[in-house]
């Protein structure tokens, strides 16, 4: 009996012995046993909380494998990211994240910075991108992980001993839900194809890729820690799925400007990874590569391009078929010839006749697109392997040339110090300022960017200047020199064209942002050398502790030259504190008060509110014994309704992020919200400029008509209507105020019958083109709207508008097209001139000369002098007209009070 038991006992040890390794080590489950299907399977769509479960396991199955959170989305999903390498790389990760550091900031040179290129790792960044209708790349991560992490390849081997991998699966988690929800109420409909009637981020939608120098939104701030704060990855690779109809994917090298600034090692080094991603479609036989399409080298802001300001390589792919249905590519209405353009907006669409040659069915092979697409049925696992294919082949770029890398960044970073030793060596910011507030944040956009910077202990001196203590120093001989020069300078966006009678080339994106200008931030440029007691600024910096002086008998006085004092006065309105603003300049005790300044009466809670607000916001009070004027009105806090149109605007989404974050809590209000509710409830509702879509005729389709019918399930389709146009109307005969920016202002003038015209309206690109640029304005700081303004500000100009006089029976002198009043007759006879006569007011005008400040401009002739906002008086009410976007993606902070003092003028009875 005992025998046998032994026996059983000892073939048991011999069983566990051979299956426990066995189990082991046996390979970590693949996505599609955790998803049910693979990904690139038609019609399939994979959650986020799949997802989640696929990558927890994989990275408690596997040692390759580390998974980490590194932040939440918009609306509070985590943010993971993944590390993939060898178990002998992880177990080093700190000591090969420390040798990329020193390496990518130039802290080491010669021998040493040899020593630790050869010691050092390839870094590497790969993301499931952050455009959700773009649905391939978030799809596809789950299985490039798994092959990078279990695939037994020399290649593969090659690749982990190398390459430290970062992968972010998602970057959008929140977009990823509300794309994949619709798509699956939608599947088998004949809505299929159709998008989210919301955006695809809460807040900006496809934005969230023009955020990373502000770095606004929860996702941007997540990674610009890992990139430009912890890793320095030498790689960065983003992925798009937007290509031409006629091509699989775009990859590098890219269309002409390169920005300047930029290390010509990042743009050859950017060539090579893309030579590198071309060669190996060509030899995997996918065709369909193309390269130099449109997307330029110019502009920062992007995932892509922020790195170049970072001596980093940044790969953008827009890679076809974005969509998880079938599709068909017809051949035959392929265009003739590929043109590569400047121009992103025309890829794709068929060539003037003077570029046509005979038609093969093909387009012929070029030098940037070796092997052209054929066309024909096309399913969604195409997509996912051109991306995962993309993905291999940066890794290999990396593995091959992993000393290179970690040497090139490092010499471009001594590149970068050295030319920080001439010209522009220090940038001084004095904290106290106008907007003190907005110099933190913008030397907080700097830190996020990985940029080093002091602070004054005492105060010192620059020559006859004098800086206090708590001015803040940049050095500019630092390795990511580039992103502070592009940062805190001017744009010069170059001519383009290489014949002059040629058309001008549109930018693309934006050309100008030059922060400063944007957010009224003083910054000196100094050449010489600074003896000045510098101590490193520490992370993010926080406001100093606001002063309460005086007296408090009868309330509180606070400037309004600060986008903080909204804040704080939105917070105690929504205490039901009693507030005010003077109506005229005061003087109360020894302060005197501008006009503007907001008043707080005293009241039982009032001094410990007061004292939180200065502490929190970092703002000024003024304690007053008496009160200060009787010229005051009273404030509440405005109960702001919103326009969210089915079109998803990302305008739409940016006011309402900005409203939020000044205590605005405005209302969101659809077509049948405006057409059957009662919009007596709110002082104000905005009009947000009509982006989004671009299959309507003009902006101003989008909000009237929105949707056609038959594109989008019937709740979705009308727009606002005429029935929401008279009620929006209505509302302001009322005494109502509406608030348009943008071409939203076109929507107010022609359905409300506003006297006003927009000067530029319909104005050919050849005679006038601002697509994103800082223009020049004058601003009247005696009226309540531009209460706490300067009186010059930098206004962010993208293909806006400027207004002027409407003209006598409907005869307008038209600069654009060559017309003149004298030359309109009516019986054989010229209609008589007389001088218009204005019914609005001008809040903000275009300077007279010199308007371009930071970007490029063709026509500034035609807006100089001309309104660029206006309060036009409607009925008992106003609409607000900006003819440009005052809080463009969250970048304009200067003119941001413009938006903030039209709301709560709304609420003075």
């Amino acid at each position: 009996m005992v025998n046998s038991v032994q026996k059983q006992l000892v073939r048991f040890i011999l069983v566990c012995s051979v299956l426990v390794p066995a189990l082991l080590n046996a390979a970590p489950k693949s996505p599609a046993e955790i998803f049910g299907f693979n990904p690139g399977d038609d019609y399939k769509l994979a959650s986020y909380e799949q997802m989640e479960t696929y990558y927890r396991q994989l990275a408690a199955e596997s040692d390759r494998v580390e998974l980490r959170e590194i932040g939440e989305s918009a609306l509070g999903r985590t943010l993971f990211l993944l590390t993939i390498s060898s178990p002998e790389n992880l177990a080093n990760q700190d000591r090969y994240k420390s040798i990329s550091a020193q390496l990518a900031r130039a802290r080491v040179a010669g021998d040493e910075a040899d020593q630790l290129a050869v010691e050092g790792k390839a870094v590497v960044w790969i993301d499931g991108g952050l455009h959700a209708t773009e649905v391939a790349h978030a799809q596809m991560t789950s299985q490039l992980a798994h092959r990078v992490a279990t695939e037994e390849s020399a290649e593969m081997r090659h690749i982990r001993d190398n390459v430290i991998f970062l992968l972010m699966p998602v970057m959008n988690p929140d977009g990823l839900e509300i794309v994949r929800k619709w798509y699956d109420r939608q599947l088998g409909t004949p809505f299929e194809q159709s998008r989210p009637p919301e955006l695809y981020h809460h807040y900006v939608g496809h934005d969230n890729n023009r955020d990373f120098f502000m770095n606004n939104m929860p996702e941007s701030k997540a990674v610009a820690k890992v990139i430009y704060n912890e890793w320095y990855p030498q790689i960065v690779y983003n992925q798009h799925q937007s290509s031409p109809g006629y091509a699989r994917i775009v990859i590098p090298p890219y269309s002409d400007p390169v920005n300047p600034i930029i290390h010509p090692g990042v743009t050859t080094g950017l060539n090579e990874v893309g030579s590198a991603m071309g060669n190996r479609f060509a030899l995997e036989g996918m065709a369909g590569a193309i390269s130099d399409v449109g997307f330029s080298m110019w502009w920062n802001g992007g995932m892509r391009t922020v790195p170049y300001f970072h001596n980093m390589i940044g790969i953008l792919t827009e890679t076809g078929h974005d969509s998880a249905s079938p599709r068909f590519y017809d051949p035959k209405i392929f265009p003739r010839t590929i043109a590569y353009r400047a121009n992103p907006s025309a890829i794709g669409q068929l060539p003037d006749e003077d570029e046509e040659e005979e038609f093969t069915g093909v387009p012929p092979a070029r030098v940037l697109y070796p092997d052209p697409y054929r066309g024909g049925e096309s399913h969604f696992s195409e997509p996912v392997a051109f991306m995962i294919t993309g993905s291999i082949a940066v890794l290999r770029a990396a593995a091959d040339s992993r000393l290179k890398w970690l040497t090139n960044i490092n010499r471009m970073g001594h590149d970068s110090i050295a030319a920080g030793a001439s010209g522009t060596r220090f940038y001084v910011i004095p904290g106290e300022q106008r907007h003190s507030d907005e110099a933190r944040n913008m030397i907080n956009v700097l830190i996020e960017g990985g940029i080093e910077i002091e602070v004054a202990e005492s105060a010192f001196r620059i020559g006859d200047q004098r800086y206090p203590e708590g001015t803040y120093v940049i050095n500019a001989a630092q390795a990511f020199r580039p992103y502070i020069v592009d940062l805190l300078e001017k744009q010069t966006y170059p001519d383009t064209r290489l014949d002059p009678n040629e058309k001008p080339k549109a930018p693309y994106d934006i050309a100008g942002w030059t922060l400063p200008m944007q957010m009224g931030v003083e910054v000196d440029h100094i050449a010489s050398d600074i003896d000045a007691d510098l101590t490193r600024v520490q992370g993010l910096v926080g406001p100093p502790e606001g002063t309460i002086t005086g007296g408090a008998r009868f309330g509180y006085a606070l400037s309004h030259a600060t986008n903080s004092s909204i804040k704080a006065v939105n917070a105690l309105l929504a205490e039901n504190e009693i507030v005010y603003w003077t109506d005229e300049a005061s003087r109360s005790g020894g302060n005197s008060l501008e006009a503007g300044a907001f008043v707080i009466e005293s009241g039982s809670d009032t001094e410990s509110r007061v004292e939180y607000l200065a502490a929190e916001l970092g703002v000024n009070f003024i304690g007053l014994g008496s009160q200060p004027t009787d010229s005051m009105s009273r404030l509440r806090l405005p109960r702001v309704g919103m326009y969210k149109s089915y079109v998803a605007f990302m305008d739409e989404g940016w006011s309402r992020w900005l409203l939020e974050e000044y205590g605005f809590a405005p209302t969101s209000l659809q077509d049948e919200d405006i057409q059957s509710g009662d919009l007596s409830q709110f002082d104000a509702i905005i009009l947000p400029h009509p982006d989004g879509s671009a299959a309507f005729k003009d902006n101003v389709q989008k909000i009237l008509t929105g949707h056609a019918p038959g594109s989008m399930p019937e709740q979705f389709t009308g727009g606002l209507g005429l029935q929401g146009a008279f009620a929006l109307q209505q509302f302001v005969s009322n005494g109502g105020t509406v608030v348009t920016f943008g071409d939203a202002s076109n929507f107010a003038i022609e359905q409300f019958g506003l006297p006003i015209r927009n000067a530029v309206q319909g104005a050919s690109r050849e005679n006038f083109s601002i697509p994103g640029s800082l223009i020049k304005a004058s601003v009247d700081t005696d009226d309540p709207l531009a209460y706490g303004m300067p009186s010059e500000v930098a206004i962010n100009f993208v293909n806006g508008a400027a207004y002027d006089v409407l003209g006598q029976h409907g005869c307008v002198a038209d600069l654009l097209n060559q017309r003149h009043c004298s030359e309109v007759t009516r019986g054989g006879r010229p209609i008589q001139e007389h001088e218009p006569v204005s019914r609005f007011d001008s809040i903000v005008n275009f300077a007279g000369e010199d308007l371009l400040m930071s970007g490029w401009a063709q026509g500034t002739e035609h807006i100089a002098t001309k309104t660029a906002m206006a309060r036009v008086p409607h009925g008992e009410g106003d609409v607000i007209l900006f003819g440009f976007r005052p809080q463009f993606r969250g970048q304009p902070r200067g003119t941001y009070k413009l938006i903030f003092n039209a709301l709560h003028a709304s609420s003075i009875d």
